[in-house]
Protein backbone atom coordinates (compact mmCIF):
# COMPACT_ATOMS: atom_id res chain seq x y z
CA UNK A 1 0.00 0.00 0.00
CA UNK A 2 0.79 3.41 -0.76
CA UNK A 3 0.62 6.59 1.39
CA UNK A 4 -1.66 9.08 0.26
CA UNK A 5 0.39 12.08 -1.29
CA UNK A 6 0.06 15.08 0.46
CA UNK A 7 0.28 18.37 -0.65
CA UNK A 8 3.45 20.82 0.20
CA UNK A 9 6.24 20.32 2.23
CA UNK A 10 5.74 17.64 5.36
CA UNK A 11 7.55 17.69 8.39
CA UNK A 12 10.15 14.75 8.60
CA UNK A 13 7.91 13.26 11.97
CA UNK A 14 4.70 13.16 9.78
CA UNK A 15 5.78 12.10 6.24
CA UNK A 16 7.29 9.19 8.80
CA UNK A 17 4.23 8.31 10.45
CA UNK A 18 2.02 8.21 7.65
CA UNK A 19 4.22 5.87 5.69
CA UNK A 20 4.95 3.54 8.15
CA UNK A 21 0.59 3.32 8.84
CA UNK A 22 0.05 2.91 5.68
CA UNK A 23 3.03 0.27 4.75
CA UNK A 24 2.23 -1.61 8.29
CA UNK A 25 -1.63 -2.28 7.36
CA UNK A 26 -0.87 -3.41 3.86
CA UNK A 27 1.75 -6.09 4.12
CA UNK A 28 3.22 -8.78 6.38
CA UNK A 29 6.47 -7.33 6.63
CA UNK A 30 8.19 -10.41 8.76
CA UNK A 31 10.74 -13.44 6.91
CA UNK A 32 12.31 -14.13 3.94
CA UNK A 33 9.56 -13.21 1.46
CA UNK A 34 8.97 -9.99 3.42
CA UNK A 35 11.48 -6.98 3.76
CA UNK A 36 12.74 -8.19 6.86
CA UNK A 37 13.82 -10.68 10.00
CA UNK A 38 13.54 -9.45 13.25
CA UNK A 39 15.40 -11.60 16.11
CA UNK A 40 11.71 -13.63 17.26
CA UNK A 41 11.93 -14.71 13.38
CA UNK A 42 15.60 -15.84 13.68
CA UNK A 43 15.33 -18.02 16.84
CA UNK A 44 12.61 -19.39 19.27
CA UNK A 45 15.60 -18.90 21.76
CA UNK A 46 15.33 -15.17 21.63
CA UNK A 47 11.37 -14.97 22.77
CA UNK A 48 12.27 -18.20 25.34
CA UNK A 49 14.61 -15.96 26.63
CA UNK A 50 12.49 -12.69 27.04
CA UNK A 51 9.81 -14.79 28.84
CA UNK A 52 12.27 -15.98 31.64
CA UNK A 53 13.33 -12.14 31.83
CA UNK A 54 9.78 -11.66 32.28
CA UNK A 55 9.20 -14.44 34.99
CA UNK A 56 11.62 -13.09 37.13
CA UNK A 57 10.88 -10.14 37.04
CA UNK A 58 7.78 -11.02 38.10
CA UNK A 59 9.00 -12.70 40.74
CA UNK A 60 10.77 -9.65 41.80
CA UNK A 61 7.90 -7.67 41.75
CA UNK A 62 6.33 -10.05 44.37
CA UNK A 63 4.05 -12.26 42.05
CA UNK A 64 1.42 -10.17 41.60
CA UNK A 65 -2.09 -12.02 40.71
CA UNK A 66 -3.15 -10.45 38.63
CA UNK A 67 -0.43 -9.25 36.37
CA UNK A 68 -0.47 -7.50 32.88
CA UNK A 69 2.05 -9.20 30.38
CA UNK A 70 2.33 -6.62 27.29
CA UNK A 71 4.11 -6.16 24.38
CA UNK A 72 4.45 -3.18 21.83
CA UNK A 73 4.51 -3.78 18.39
CA UNK A 74 4.29 -8.06 18.27
CA UNK A 75 4.82 -8.69 15.06
CA UNK A 76 2.99 -11.85 13.84
CA UNK A 77 3.08 -12.64 17.68
CA UNK A 78 6.10 -14.99 17.25
CA UNK A 79 8.25 -13.72 20.40
CA UNK A 80 5.22 -13.98 22.75
CA UNK A 81 4.12 -17.59 21.65
CA UNK A 82 7.68 -18.33 22.38
CA UNK A 83 8.10 -16.53 25.59
CA UNK A 84 4.37 -18.17 27.07
CA UNK A 85 5.27 -21.22 26.00
CA UNK A 86 9.11 -20.77 27.54
CA UNK A 87 6.98 -19.56 30.64
CA UNK A 88 4.66 -22.91 30.45
CA UNK A 89 7.73 -25.08 31.42
CA UNK A 90 9.54 -22.74 33.46
CA UNK A 91 7.32 -21.00 35.84
CA UNK A 92 3.17 -21.90 35.50
CA UNK A 93 2.20 -20.35 38.12
CA UNK A 94 3.31 -16.82 36.23
CA UNK A 95 1.31 -18.49 33.15
CA UNK A 96 -1.58 -18.23 35.17
CA UNK A 97 -1.32 -15.25 36.38
CA UNK A 98 -0.94 -13.28 33.50
CA UNK A 99 -3.11 -11.22 31.57
CA UNK A 100 -1.61 -10.56 27.82
CA UNK A 101 -2.19 -7.43 26.16
CA UNK A 102 -0.77 -6.65 22.57
CA UNK A 103 -0.31 -2.69 21.39
CA UNK A 104 -0.92 -2.85 18.01
CA UNK A 105 -2.48 -0.63 15.16
CA UNK A 106 -1.94 -2.90 11.93
CA UNK A 107 -4.99 -4.90 11.53
CA UNK A 108 -3.66 -7.22 9.31
CA UNK A 109 -1.05 -8.01 11.74
CA UNK A 110 -4.09 -8.43 14.59
CA UNK A 111 -4.94 -11.13 12.29
CA UNK A 112 -2.15 -12.89 12.31
CA UNK A 113 -1.34 -12.26 15.92
CA UNK A 114 -4.85 -13.64 17.02
CA UNK A 115 -4.15 -16.56 15.74
CA UNK A 116 -1.38 -17.66 17.58
CA UNK A 117 -2.71 -15.62 20.86
CA UNK A 118 -6.60 -16.07 20.47
CA UNK A 119 -6.23 -14.88 24.70
CA UNK A 120 -4.77 -11.22 24.35
CA UNK A 121 -6.45 -8.43 24.35
CA UNK A 122 -5.49 -5.64 21.58
CA UNK A 123 -4.63 -1.48 21.59
CA UNK A 124 -3.75 0.82 19.92
CA UNK A 125 -1.55 2.43 22.53
CA UNK A 126 0.64 1.51 25.55
CA UNK A 127 -1.31 4.36 27.60
CA UNK A 128 -4.81 2.21 26.44
CA UNK A 129 -3.18 -0.59 28.90
CA UNK A 130 -5.35 -1.17 31.78
CA UNK A 131 -4.32 -0.18 35.12
CA UNK A 132 -2.41 -2.65 37.55
CA UNK A 133 1.13 -4.41 38.02
CA UNK A 134 3.09 -4.44 34.14
CA UNK A 135 5.66 -6.30 32.76
CA UNK A 136 6.04 -4.81 29.07
CA UNK A 137 8.19 -6.15 26.12
CA UNK A 138 9.32 -4.04 22.85
CA UNK A 139 11.58 -5.47 20.58
CA UNK A 140 12.21 -3.39 17.31
CA UNK A 141 9.76 -0.81 18.51
CA UNK A 142 11.21 2.50 19.38
CA UNK A 143 13.22 2.67 15.92
CA UNK A 144 9.56 3.27 14.14
CA UNK A 145 8.46 6.10 15.94
CA UNK A 146 8.53 8.82 13.64
CA UNK A 147 11.28 11.22 14.25
CA UNK A 148 12.20 15.22 13.87
CA UNK A 149 15.59 15.89 12.25
CA UNK A 150 17.20 19.52 12.19
CA UNK A 151 20.19 20.32 10.78
CA UNK A 152 23.03 23.24 11.01
CA UNK A 153 22.61 25.62 8.63
CA UNK A 154 24.47 29.35 8.98
CA UNK A 155 24.82 29.14 12.64
CA UNK A 156 21.53 28.29 13.31
CA UNK A 157 19.26 25.27 13.21
CA UNK A 158 16.71 24.49 10.26
CA UNK A 159 14.08 21.68 9.89
CA UNK A 160 14.01 18.89 7.61
CA UNK A 161 10.72 18.54 5.56
CA UNK A 162 9.78 16.41 2.91
CA UNK A 163 8.02 17.11 -0.70
CA UNK A 164 8.76 15.71 -3.99
CA UNK A 165 10.65 13.02 -2.44
CA UNK A 166 13.65 14.98 -1.49
CA UNK A 167 13.74 16.81 2.10
CA UNK A 168 13.87 20.75 1.46
CA UNK A 169 14.20 22.84 5.29
CA UNK A 170 12.77 25.23 7.19
CA UNK A 171 13.56 27.51 10.11
CA UNK A 172 13.03 25.44 13.29
CA UNK A 173 11.45 26.35 16.46
CA UNK A 174 10.57 25.02 19.76
CA UNK A 175 12.42 22.13 20.27
CA UNK A 176 15.72 21.75 22.64
CA UNK A 177 18.82 21.60 19.95
CA UNK A 178 22.69 22.25 21.14
CA UNK A 179 23.21 25.89 21.33
CA UNK A 180 26.04 25.48 18.46
CA UNK A 181 27.00 22.73 16.44
CA UNK A 182 29.41 22.00 12.61
CA UNK A 183 27.61 23.50 10.02
CA UNK A 184 25.70 20.58 8.53
CA UNK A 185 25.63 18.71 11.41
CA UNK A 186 22.26 16.68 11.92
CA UNK A 187 20.13 16.20 14.86
CA UNK A 188 17.59 13.98 15.95
CA UNK A 189 14.43 13.98 18.09
CA UNK A 190 11.97 11.44 18.53
CA UNK A 191 9.23 12.84 20.39
CA UNK A 192 6.72 10.02 20.21
CA UNK A 193 9.39 7.83 22.12
CA UNK A 194 10.11 10.22 24.38
CA UNK A 195 6.27 11.03 25.42
CA UNK A 196 5.96 6.90 25.48
CA UNK A 197 8.84 6.27 27.89
CA UNK A 198 8.10 9.39 30.15
CA UNK A 199 4.50 8.03 30.77
CA UNK A 200 5.66 4.33 30.68
CA UNK A 201 7.73 4.87 33.54
CA UNK A 202 5.36 7.15 35.60
CA UNK A 203 3.17 4.37 35.96
CA UNK A 204 6.01 1.87 36.90
CA UNK A 205 6.76 4.14 39.28
CA UNK A 206 3.61 4.24 40.80
CA UNK A 207 2.24 1.41 39.71
CA UNK A 208 4.80 -1.13 39.47
CA UNK A 209 6.72 -3.34 37.42
CA UNK A 210 9.34 -3.38 34.80
CA UNK A 211 9.75 -2.85 30.96
CA UNK A 212 12.34 -4.46 28.45
CA UNK A 213 13.39 -2.61 25.41
CA UNK A 214 15.47 -3.84 22.79
CA UNK A 215 16.32 -1.82 19.79
CA UNK A 216 19.34 -0.60 17.90
CA UNK A 217 21.40 2.69 18.20
CA UNK A 218 24.57 3.81 19.80
CA UNK A 219 24.78 3.80 23.71
CA UNK A 220 25.33 7.49 23.82
CA UNK A 221 23.39 10.59 21.70
CA UNK A 222 25.31 11.31 18.54
CA UNK A 223 24.85 13.66 15.76
CA UNK A 224 24.07 12.15 12.06
CA UNK A 225 21.12 11.03 10.12
CA UNK A 226 20.01 7.84 11.05
CA UNK A 227 17.15 7.34 8.98
CA UNK A 228 17.22 4.15 6.92
CA UNK A 229 14.37 1.99 4.58
CA UNK A 230 14.27 -1.25 4.21
CA UNK A 231 12.70 -3.14 1.02
CA UNK A 232 12.97 -6.60 0.41
CA UNK A 233 15.80 -7.23 2.78
CA UNK A 234 18.05 -4.12 0.96
CA UNK A 235 18.27 -0.34 1.65
CA UNK A 236 16.09 1.51 0.02
CA UNK A 237 15.60 5.59 -0.52
CA UNK A 238 13.39 6.53 2.80
CA UNK A 239 11.94 9.02 1.29
CA UNK A 240 10.47 7.30 -2.36
CA UNK A 241 7.31 5.76 -2.65
CA UNK A 242 6.23 6.33 0.99
CA UNK A 243 3.85 3.37 2.48
CA UNK A 244 6.16 0.73 0.55
CA UNK A 245 9.04 0.23 2.98
CA UNK A 246 9.85 0.05 6.74
CA UNK A 247 11.26 3.33 7.85
CA UNK A 248 13.23 3.02 10.80
CA UNK A 249 16.20 5.36 13.15
CA UNK A 250 18.14 4.93 15.82
CA UNK A 251 16.96 4.84 18.94
CA UNK A 252 18.75 7.86 21.28
CA UNK A 253 19.16 5.52 24.28
CA UNK A 254 20.69 8.26 26.53
CA UNK A 255 18.14 10.50 26.55
CA UNK A 256 14.94 7.91 27.08
CA UNK A 257 16.73 6.62 30.44
CA UNK A 258 17.64 10.37 31.76
CA UNK A 259 13.46 10.92 30.58
CA UNK A 260 12.90 7.20 33.00
CA UNK A 261 14.53 8.64 35.45
CA UNK A 262 13.36 12.33 35.99
CA UNK A 263 9.87 10.50 35.49
CA UNK A 264 10.84 8.03 38.86
CA UNK A 265 11.61 4.86 37.49
CA UNK A 266 15.09 3.04 37.49
CA UNK A 267 16.78 2.98 33.96
CA UNK A 268 19.03 -0.09 33.45
CA UNK A 269 21.33 0.14 30.16
CA UNK A 270 21.32 0.07 27.16
CA UNK A 271 23.70 -3.08 26.98
CA UNK A 272 24.65 -4.28 23.89
CA UNK A 273 22.37 -7.07 22.94
CA UNK A 274 25.68 -9.74 22.20
CA UNK A 275 26.36 -9.30 26.17
CA UNK A 276 22.63 -8.97 27.59
CA UNK A 277 21.23 -12.46 25.63
CA UNK A 278 24.25 -14.68 26.19
CA UNK A 279 23.51 -13.73 30.19
CA UNK A 280 20.14 -15.02 29.90
CA UNK A 281 21.14 -17.65 28.34
CA UNK A 282 20.53 -17.76 24.91
CA UNK A 283 23.36 -19.63 23.78
CA UNK A 284 23.04 -22.33 26.27
CA UNK A 285 19.22 -22.93 24.96
CA UNK A 286 20.91 -22.56 21.33
CA UNK A 287 23.00 -25.49 22.03
CA UNK A 288 20.38 -27.42 23.59
CA UNK A 289 18.23 -27.05 20.33
CA UNK A 290 20.77 -28.06 18.21
CA UNK A 291 20.90 -31.00 20.22
CA UNK A 292 17.71 -31.71 20.29
CA UNK A 293 16.96 -31.12 16.26
CA UNK A 294 20.54 -32.90 14.76
CA UNK A 295 19.85 -32.22 11.53
CA UNK A 296 19.00 -28.49 11.94
CA UNK A 297 22.11 -27.83 14.94
CA UNK A 298 23.66 -26.07 12.95
CA UNK A 299 20.86 -23.41 11.70
CA UNK A 300 20.66 -23.00 16.40
CA UNK A 301 23.63 -22.58 16.80
CA UNK A 302 24.46 -19.91 13.68
CA UNK A 303 20.54 -18.32 14.51
CA UNK A 304 22.40 -17.88 17.79
CA UNK A 305 25.62 -16.09 17.02
CA UNK A 306 23.94 -13.91 14.49
CA UNK A 307 22.14 -12.02 17.05
CA UNK A 308 25.16 -12.17 19.89
CA UNK A 309 28.14 -11.57 17.57
CA UNK A 310 29.53 -8.09 17.46
CA UNK A 311 29.98 -8.06 13.52
CA UNK A 312 25.81 -9.06 13.31
CA UNK A 313 23.33 -7.64 15.73
CA UNK A 314 25.28 -8.36 18.87
CA UNK A 315 27.13 -4.44 19.01
CA UNK A 316 24.06 -2.05 17.33
CA UNK A 317 21.58 -3.57 18.91
CA UNK A 318 21.13 -3.10 22.48
CA UNK A 319 18.46 -3.88 25.42
CA UNK A 320 17.36 -1.26 28.14
CA UNK A 321 15.15 -2.01 30.87
CA UNK A 322 13.35 0.64 32.85
CA UNK A 323 11.29 -0.69 36.52
CA UNK A 324 10.24 0.70 39.59
CA UNK A 325 13.11 1.93 41.45
CA UNK A 326 12.41 -0.59 44.47
CA UNK A 327 12.97 -3.58 42.17
CA UNK A 328 16.31 -5.27 42.46
CA UNK A 329 18.75 -5.26 39.23
CA UNK A 330 16.51 -6.84 36.33
CA UNK A 331 17.81 -9.95 34.62
CA UNK A 332 20.84 -9.64 32.27
CA UNK A 333 21.83 -5.98 34.05
CA UNK A 334 23.72 -7.12 36.61
CA UNK A 335 27.70 -5.83 36.82
CA UNK A 336 30.03 -7.77 35.65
Amino acid sequence: MTAEPVLGPERLDAFMARANAAYYAGRDPFGAAGDFVTAPEITQAFGECLGLWAAIAWTTMGRPDPVILAEAGPGRGTLMADALRGIGQVMPDFGRALRLHLIETSPRLREAQRARLPDAAWHDEVADLPDGPLILLGNEFLDALPIRQFIRRDGAWAERFVAGGAFVERPASHVALPATGEEGEIREVNEPARALVSALAARLAAQGGAALFLDYGPERSAPGDSLQAIRAHAAADPLADPGTADLTAHVDFEALATLARAAGAAAHGPLPQGVFLPRLGLNSRAAALAAADAGNGARHLAAATRLTAPEAMGRLFKAMALCHPALPTPPGFETA
